[in-house]
């Protein structure tokens, strides 16, 4: 009902349904046909002329002169899959994002700036001045209104101030409606959580007791409760805080199991996808996949009764979950479930998001010219529809830098993650986890990009800030951290080979040692000994052995990475290339064992081209580690052989990537969405649904 047609004066409804009464005397700055808020202050001659709010192979042997004694590539984790990597979703109830998105389109991902000197601006400062005094006043503002005031807390530094307010569900609940400014909000929410609020874990509180309360009240009390706590939680999902985005899901899965109808089932399944993303986020692998099975239950009851809720998103989150477990076979069968799922009129947050998840399945196959096809459609929705400082496009972008980075375009991908990292910064800013997971994809590719020169300061910093946040933010033990230390190890154990000072260089080197012992019991403690992960962590422990001169430690490690990679992913796959690439490096550089050394080499290539081509960047390490080999045993003859070759491939990699410009490439799509699904689907011989 709009304040119009109200019966009897009523400011609001509060998100219960019980009603707010209009104070006396705010009657005159309410919502739409009464009088703005500059009337309010200065009376109705101002109100005319008031602006609105506008929009503003060798590590040795490539650095040779520095340290002669070993040759190694890359780490185990180079271009593989990670993970541990969050993801943005959530968020609002998709029907009304996608109508205040479309109503919007770029203004939610612009930065909004406060125009000087307006006498809107002016009035926003007055009342602001009077806080104190107008504050109960404030909250009968409209939420456009009442929000611009709280963003002028913010930005005069009164957090305090600001903290009681948005500790308080209904002004949060309130403030959360003012969709155009979400991104303000999140610089607002992530200064009171850095300033020591804990205003995320209060909120969900109150949501939770409050659907306490509400457990005997009717249906319509509880439909309003639901999707208030959708938006509430898929903010808090949205920037990052997943523990108390899944205590309000929770909530509300609980308040729709209250009654048995079709209505609640459909709200069930909404439930649990935003449920299971938050909890794939927070690395809850096993409660994710309890909350898929209860999913398909609700879905079930829904067919039996005639009824089909679209499964896009629960699909793309089910591959999220064995993407993350490294389970890559059944996560690229799902995100083909997923696809098929892509209709019209399916939000467009659902559809980037699945297309997202469909590429990185595509990349641990090594089908690459689906995973680009699809990778860059989403980029290019993404900014299309959301903008380029948009979150949504942050996330689509270190999925393309995930991309880059394993076709071996490795400078584009520290371009991309460089992109993606400054667009979280500038909406979430703080200690954030989206922020930390930035930081560690270019930390990472950073170091491999460097890897040649040895100047890993770049690499190093990123990998210490993204550790920083982690901690701050998450238990010490948490999976997350797992990666991040994983990736700060490889560097370290870098910048010490290369020490001149003894003392320093084995410093550096017990530092990484007792990293990748931490990322490994973190990761067996989360997915086992028989994993992918797991494996990853013993061949990282293997090159650091080899470092420190542990050479049978570093055999056994070694061997152990590449059986477990073997059963999992099979005899040719680029992880397994990778180990037994570092296990002939062990034994051409340290071990003398010359024989196995070149069979383990020519089986690197081998995989190596069939995956890459000729110019694939971890042929150099093979072909220098066969020179060294060939040298030691005064077989000049294939020294020279491999001299050339390895001449033919410089003269390649200085060719390959020269011009494109990852960024410039994603710009256009030149096909439609429908065009990208049904491409994919026909060369699954699948046929999919219509778009």
């Amino acid at each position: 009902m709009t304040p119009h047609t109200q019966p009897r004066p009523c400011r609001d409804r509060r998100w219960d349904g019980t009603r707010v009464p209009l104070k006396p005397g705010l009657r005159r700055f309410g919502l739409a046909g009464r009088c703005s808020l500059s009337h309010f202050l200065f009376g109705p001659a101002s109100a005319a002329a008031v602006p609105q709010f506008a929009p503003g192979g060798g590590r040795a042997a490539l650095r040779s002169a520095v340290r002669p004694r070993g040759c190694h590539r890359p780490s185990e984790s180079s271009g593989a899959a990670e993970g541990f990597a969050t993801e943005g979703g959530g968020g609002l109830r998709e029907e009304e994002a996608e109508e205040a998105e479309e109503e919007g389109r770029k203004m939610a991902a612009v930065e909004l700036e406060w125009i000087p000197e307006t006498l809107y601006n002016t009035a926003i400062s007055a009342v602001v001045d009077n806080y104190i005094r107008s504050r109960r006043d404030i909250r009968s503002l409209p939420e456009n209104i009442q929000f611009d005031v709280y963003y002028k807390l913010y930005q005069q530094g009164r957090l305090c101030q600001l903290g009681s307010e948005f500790c308080e569900l209904e002004v949060f609940a309130k403030v959360l409606r003012a969709l155009d400014k979400r991104h303000l909000l999140h610089h607002c929410f992530q200064a009171l959580m850095d300033h020591g609020v804990k205003v995320a874990s209060v909120l969900a509180y109150s949501f939770s007791r409050r659907c306490s309360y509400i457990a005997e009240s009717d249906a319509a009390v509880k439909e309003k409760a639901i999707q208030v706590g959708f938006v509430l939680g898929g903010f808090l999902s949205d920037a990052g805080w997943y523990s108390d985005a899944e205590k309000v899901f929770l909530s509300c899965l609980q308040l729709c199991t209250l009654h048995d109808e079709m209505l609640h089932w459909f709200r069930a399944v909404e439930c649990c996808v935003r449920l299971l993303h938050v909890r794939n986020g927070n690395c809850k692998y096993h409660l994710g996949e309890e909350t898929f099975k209860l999913a398909q239950t609700y879905m079930d009851k829904l067919s039996k009764h005639g009824q089909q809720a679209n499964k896009a998103a629960l699909y793309g989150e089910l591959c999220a979950l064995l993407f993350a477990k490294s389970h890559y076979d059944e996560a690229y069968k799902w995100c083909i479930e997923a696809m098929k799922e892509i209709t019209a009129g399916l939000p467009v947050k659902v559809v980037v998001d699945v297309l997202r998840q469909a590429s990185k399945a595509c990349v641990v196959k090594r089908e690459f010219k689906k995973a680009e096809q699809l990778i860059k459609h989403a980029v290019y929705l993404a900014r299309d529809h959301f903008g380029s400082k948009h979150p949504k496009y942050s996330d689509t972008l270190l999925d393309y830098g995930f991309y880059l980075l394993n076709v071996d375009n490795i400078c584009q991908s520290v371009a991309i993650y460089q992109a993606a990292l400054d667009i979280r910064q500038s909406v979430f800013g703080g200690k954030n986890i989206h922020v930390a997971t930035a930081h560690e994809d270019l930390a990472y590719s950073s170091y491999v990009h460097q890897y040649s020169s040895g100047k890993f300061d770049n690499a190093l910093f990123h990998a210490e800030r993204a550790i920083g946040i982690i901690t701050h933010i998450l238990p010490e033990d948490h999976l997350l951290l797992a990666s991040s230390k994983r990736v700060k190890a490889l560097i370290l154990e870098e910048i010490a080979i290369d020490c001149h000072n003894k003392e320093t260089e084995q410093r550096l080197l017990q530092e990484a040692h007792d990293l990748h012992l931490s990322s490994l019991q973190l990761a067996k403690k989360a997915f086992g000994e028989f994993n992918v992960q797991t494996a990853k962590h013993y061949g990282n422990l293997g090159r650091l052995y080899q470092s420190m001169r542990k050479f049978k430690e570093a055999e056994e490690m070694h061997i152990k990475a590449i059986q477990i990679k073997e059963q999992l992913l099979g005899q040719e796959d680029y992880e397994v290339a990778l180990s037994v690439g570092h296990l002939a490096s062990l034994y051409n550089y340290d071990m003398n064992q010359y024989e196995n050394a070149e069979k383990l080499y020519l089986r690197s290539i081998a995989i190596g081209k069939k995956l890459f081509g000729e110019g694939y960047s971890g042929l150099e390490y093979d072909y220098r580690g066969l020179i060294k080999l060939y040298n030691s045993i005064g077989n000049y003859e294939k020294v020279f052989e491999y001299h050339n070759v390895l001449s033919n491939w410089n003269r390649l990699r200085d060719r390959q990537y020269s011009v494109t410009d990852a960024l410039e490439d994603v710009n256009t799509s030149p096909q439609s969405t429908e065009e990208v699904v049904q491409s994919f689907l026909i060369s699954q011989n699948v046929e999919g649904p219509s778009c």
